[in-house]
């Protein structure tokens, strides 16, 4: 199970805000692991690798899915089912 959750965000992401909420009710909520959101703007290394994708998922640092929440996969790779 993972122990640490982010969400590479940017500001005015439409896609991004839908991605945080699905997160903190799966990982926050469900889970009861912190999300933690990361602006890929103010990293010049994240906007590079990940300003096209966002919203990404991380989980323990690897990437788990691009632009939308993979329920199915998030809540098995938490071990909710």
């Amino acid at each position: 199970m993972a122990e640490r959750v982010q969400l590479l965000t940017r500001q005015g992401c439409h896609l991004c805000v839908v991605a945080a909420e699905t997160l903190t009710r799966i990982a926050g909520e469900e889970a009861g692991l912190p999300v933690e959101l990361v602006d890929v703007d103010a990293d010049p290394e994240l906007r590079a690798e990940y300003g096209d994708l966002v919203p990404v998922v991380l989980l323990d640092g690897r990437e788990h899915s691009c632009f939308t929440v993979d329920v199915v996969r998030l809540r098995r790779d938490l071990g909710l089912g």
